[in-house]
């Protein structure tokens, strides 16, 4: 029966249709852009049943009793068939999927979408997914590979590849198609397909002919191609058996191949001329449906003669290969004699039967031919047709390989088998805050300046500029004559930069809208074959990266500027104020791995480098998506995964992730696109994408806040807590340091919050610590304290009762104080330094006046202040005193010092680091560090505190922490000898009257009734013996008896404070008359020397505040 073309009938809306058959081959399935899926008994159903999916289907799959539809709200779904009910979401793109596929036992579908993505995914579980990236454009077209090995692709970059399904990586790619935009400006849809069973070919429609690659080799074998067929060809579909190929063609055209004999089997034109969309082969290969872009549905039938029964059990029967080709040749020229001959001029329609002896090749089906390759052993081309063909020499000497015997798999016996680490692609570069350019309407930028907006299709080539702050300057709109791909927006100009063509070089265009002239507007060509392929502004400059990897820097206003070569391609760049940063390759990743470089470049008055092509980190198998500069000018950058990373000045130019946005994300598919960044408030700007990478422009999306957090171990804990808040703080104030080292003006108080916030912080670790009795970690904690917050600690840790830790952190409170007088002297004296070296500038370096006239000012500071300091202790009425500030000389300096003890008179014990006189409550004003006393010892600088006026009303554990400091002036041989005599008086009577002046705590009161008990129990023990022993003793006291203690101290407190007030008013007076200025600080030095009443004072003032009952 000859071939029959039924009349084609209406079944879809105008637009894209897509068909199939069953499983069974029981029913024609087609989906089109009304949104439905309908099933037709036969072509003659009149009543098919239909099922809504969506607003517009691109595609479908069929399989298993699942029907899988590629729908218009970039949505892959799944319902059972032939039911229609939906069961739910596969996955979800930012862009329409255009193709979907199902592998061959239908456990997987392949999909592939415009917004560049090929993904895998299970269908019993959709969270199992694998997305190939590397296309360039809108995907078109996708093809399992019957073994579930390779994945096939189309895109409208022009590429096909092949993808390795395991590894996730590109196998293989070809060049083969025109490139475009998008699917609808796309000359063919090229719907590949791999051939059944084996998967040994993949067929490829690449103009008016199909491509045969072969599998593993990726050798291009042959192409089947034929007169009949005057424009491109569409779709590709092999026929279930493998042995057969038809095509379908933008004219209109069908033909029909065997793939063995390269022979055209059937040519059918449609009725209309209509471009065929979509190909199915029926179960038995009996029948081709076939479908066209206006939604009409037709059918071939009796693609056989009569001994099409026998072809029919061939294609479907899994007889032997050679038990099959017993049958070939009767049937192959019946076929070809029953309606025509093809013509002469067609290279694949002459057949001459010579080589019929050769039935090894042809038993075990592997092609023999020379040049135009032939499995069928029966057939072979003639020598002259050969040459006519323009046959390679490369397929003469394969044909020749491929005539031996069966042999092992080709791609061990032609190639060596690599099983190491394979290279990644690299990206492509990128604009920051910009969509795919392939879509119609997209942002070019959206940064914390404004948004540029970029709109070409039918009615507009526009581009429009809208500023977030009006005062800046006006919306614009500017015309996109010249296609301006990649867009930059500072305060002060537009850059704009579009790709070369065939007439026209690649261009730089700015608009320099805060100019005060009138030619507010330049542009520069760049040289023959050199693209632009990155852009940022800065402040006063414009940079941009070119294919030639060159660096190219002007002025706002046009002027060229600096040049500079990369070490690799171009990623993305960005630039604020002074600094340009540029993400490079700076060589081959593996495994999904990138591997970029970056620059940091301050283009400034002072012109340096700051990052010399580092390597850039990113997370595991993720490329770059966003760079650029918090609005503080801090650089960094956001990776595919969702992790963003800013620079750390402050160790050493290091990359810290600060936030995950994926933690914000509800789904997998959902994204977040960064739009801005600031550290003052923190907060990381962006627009949420629910299952897509990038928003549309319409409706305009809108912006959210995300909170940004290290990633610290163990947040949930307080400590983990305030240990990410204080280092995020750190962190995001760093900024501020090189704003001040680098000129620029900013806010003290930022600083100042920023710093309280930080002690704050640290004073909640230390109580946390204190009370977790991990006094080391406090020491560490103290160790990042200033010297008021040290104060607050040394005064917590004494309540806490941990003297250890009091003692230590005392310690370490001077030396940090000496540390920062040091640094404060040696700060002054390269001043000084500097300008001297300015004065005398020209001028030999002899010694003159100057050395001698700063020694005379230095020591005549000295004696305004001595004079002073005499006057304040004339006006003191106690002997405390608060030291203010420090003094620092040094000796080898050659200056003189009056207040200097003489090293004499240097008596260790007298140096004693006692917790309590130690500690200096500092003033707010002009804080000043205070020395450790040990530290005198040493031949260094020497701290000569001045004692201003203490405060007239004090708290009483205030009174506790405040320092006995000497009088430390210069003293003879024989003074030093005559005051050590009086010294024990003296200093006994002073201590008495420092505890005269203090209430007595109910402890103390105790331990003068018990101190007998306890030397009499202990006769040899010391002071501070006697105190740990009463210390121990008062806490076993019950609580009745305590507060009876300290109730007696209350009520002799009352008591005696008149009598006091009135002896201390008669001592001062008497002190008035009696005592000379000299005999007070005789017996202030004496009663320093002598360590041991002095110790014990400073002792039971600690235990009386311990236990003082609040």
């Amino acid at each position: 029966m000859p071939l029959s073309q039924k009349p084609m009938r209406y079944g879809h809306t105008e637009g894209h249709t897509d068909v199939c058959f069953d499983d069974a081959g029981s029913c024609i399935v087609t989906c089109g852009s009304d949104g439905d899926v309908r099933i037709w008994e036969g072509l003659d159903d009149d009543d098919p049943k239909s099922i809504n999916v969506g607003e517009k289907a691109y595609s479908f799959a069929l399989k298993n009793g699942r029907l899988i539809t590629a729908v218009s709200n970039n949505a892959v779904q799944i319902h059972t068939f032939p039911d229609g009910v939906p069961d739910g979401i596969l996955t979800r793109f930012t862009m329409n999927a255009n193709h979907v596929a199902f592998n061959a036992d239908g456990s997987k579908i392949a999909a592939g979408a415009s917004d560049f993505l090929v993904k895998i995914v299970e269908v019993a579980d959709s969270s199992q997914q694998k997305t190939f990236r590397g296309h360039d454009a809108p995907v078109l077209s996708v093809s399992f590979d019957p073994q579930d090995a390779f994945l096939a692709s189309a895109s409208c970059d022009g590429s096909v590849r092949v993808w390795k399904i395991a590894e996730q990586i590109c196998e293989k790619s070809w060049p083969l198609l025109q490139k475009c935009n998008d699917v609808v400006d796309a000359k063919a849809i090229c719907r590949l397909a791999w051939q059944p069973k084996k998967g040994k070919f993949l067929a490829i429609p690449v103009e008016k002919v199909v491509s045969l690659y072969r599998r593993e080799t990726w050798d291009h074998q042959f192409d089947l191609s034929d007169n009949f067929i005057s424009q491109p060809l569409n779709v590709v579909a092999w026929s279930p058996c493998g042995r057969f190929v038809a095509a379908g063609s933008v004219g209109g055209c069908i033909v029909i191949w065997n793939v063995d004999k390269q022979e055209c089997l059937e040519r059918v034109k449609h009725e209309k001329g209509y471009t065929i969309c979509g190909l199915a082969w029926h179960p038995e290969g009996t029948q081709v449906a076939y479908t066209d872009t206006e939604g009409n549905l037709g059918l071939l039938e009796n693609l056989f003669s009569a001994d099409g029964k026998q072809s029919n059990t061939k294609l479907s029967a899994p007889a032997p290969k050679d038990y099959d080709d017993l049958f070939d040749e009767d049937d192959d020229e019946d076929f070809l004699n029953r309606d025509f001959v093809e013509p002469q001029s067609s290279p694949r329609a002459v057949t001459n039967y010579e080589d019929e002896d050769d039935d090894l090749t042809v038993a075990s089906g592997r092609p023999r031919n020379r040049g135009a390759i032939i499995e069928d052993d029966e057939n072979s081309i003639d020598l002259g047709l050969l040459k006519a063909s323009s046959a390679p020499d490369k397929r003469d000497e394969e044909g020749d390989q491929e005539s031996l015997p069966p042999a092992p798999p080709q791609s061990s016996t032609q190639r060596p088998l690599y099983e190491g680490p394979m290279p990644t692609p690299r990206q492509k570069p990128f604009q920051s805050g910009s969509t795919p350019v392939h879509l119609t309407h997209r942002f070019m930028v959206w940064n914390s300046i404004g948004i540029i907006r970029c709109y070409n299709d039918e009615q507009d080539n526009a581009i429009e500029v809208e500023f977030h702050d009006t005062a800046i300057h006006h919306a614009m709109h500017l015309p996109n004559s010249l296609n301006h791909t990649m867009a930059d927006l500072s305060s002060e100009a537009v850059l704009l930069a579009c790709e070369s063509t065939e007439e026209l070089v690649s261009k730089l265009h700015c608009i320099h809208f805060n100019s005060w002239d009138s030619n507010k507007e330049w542009t520069v060509d760049m040289l023959q074959d050199e693209e632009i392929e990155a852009l940022c502004l800065g402040q006063g400059w414009a940079a941009c990266a070119t294919s030639a990897l060159l660096i190219r820097v002007f002025t706002v206003g046009g002027v060229q500027k600096e040049l500079f070569s990369l070490p690799g391609p171009v990623v993305s760049m960005a630039g604020h104020g002074e600094q340009l940063l540029v993400i490079f390759h700076r060589g081959t990743g593996f495994d999904g791995d990138q591997c970029l470089g970056v620059q940091l470049v301050e283009l400034g008055r002072r012109k340096r480098q700051i990052l010399h092509g580092d390597p850039l980190p990113l997370s595991l198998k993720s490329y770059l998506t966003w760079v650029g500069f918090s609005a503080e000018g801090t650089p960094s950058y956001v990776d595919s995964e969702g992790v963003v990373r800013m620079l750390n000045r402050g160790l050493g130019n290091t990359w810290t992730p600060v936030c995950d946005t994926r933690e914000h994300s509800k789904g997998k598919l959902d994204h977040c696109w960064i739009v801005g960044i600031h550290e003052s408030p923190q907060q990381l700007r962006c627009i949420p994408c629910k299952g897509a990478r990038f928003p549309p422009t319409l409706p305009r999306p809108a912006v959210a806040v995300l909170p940004f957090k290290l990633p610290f171990c163990q947040t949930a804990t307080d400590k983990g807590l305030m240990e990410e808040q204080f280092w995020r703080s750190v962190l995001f104030h760093n900024y501020l340091e090189y704003l001040s080292r680098n000129g620029y003006e900013y806010d003290e108080s930022v600083k100042g919050r920023a710093t309280q916030e930080q002690q704050n912080l640290l004073m909640k670790m230390f109580a946390l610590s204190c009370t977790l009795e991990r006094e080391f970690r406090c020491m560490e904690l103290a160790e990042l304290m200033t010297q008021n917050a040290m104060g607050l600690a040394v005064k917590y840790a004494s309540r806490s009762r941990k003297l250890n830790l009091a003692q230590r952190l005392s310690e370490l409170a001077a030396e940090k104080s000496a540390e920062l007088a040091a640094v404060e002297e040696r700060g002054q004296e390269e001043e000084e330094d500097d300008f001297r070296s300015h004065l005398n500038a020209g001028y030999s370096k002899t010694p003159t006046e100057w050395s001698q006239s700063k020694a005379r000012s230095l020591q005549r500071q000295h004696s305004v202040e001595a004079t002073s300091e005499a006057e304040e202790d004339e006006e003191e009425v106690s002997e405390e005193a608060k030291p203010t500030k420090a003094v620092i000389v040094s000796s080898s300096q050659g200056r003189v010092n009056p207040f200097k003890v003489s090293s004499s008179q240097k008596d260790p014990v007298a140096h004693s680091t006692n917790i309590l006189d130690n500690m200096t409550k500092l003033p707010k004003k002009n804080p000043a560090p205070i020395r450790r006393a040990a530290a005198s010892k040493e031949k260094g600088p020497v701290i000569k505190p001045l004692a201003p006026k203490p405060k007239s009303k004090q708290a009483t554990a205030a009174s506790f922490f405040q320092p006995r400091t000497p009088s430390s002036e210069k003293k003879t041989v024989e003074e030093k000898g005559e005051k050590t005599e009086a010294a024990p008086s003296e200093t006994q009577t002073s201590t008495e009257n420092d505890e005269n002046k203090r209430p007595k705590t109910g402890f103390q009161m105790w331990l003068e009734e018990s101190r007998s008990f306890i030397l009499a129990d202990n006769p040899d023990f010391e002071e501070t013996e006697i105190i740990r022993e009463g210390m121990a003793r008062f806490r076993v006291l019950s609580p009745e008896e305590r507060m009876a203690w300290t109730e007696r101290a209350k009520g002799r407190e009352a008591g005696d404070s008149g009598e006091r007030k009135k002896r201390k008013h008669s001592e001062d007076a008497n002190s008035d008359v009696q005592e000379s200025p000299e005999q007070k600080s005789e017996e202030k030095n004496s009663s320093a020397k002598k360590p041991k009443p002095s110790d014990q004072t400073g002792i039971q003032k600690l235990s009386a505040f311990a236990f003082k009952q609040t």
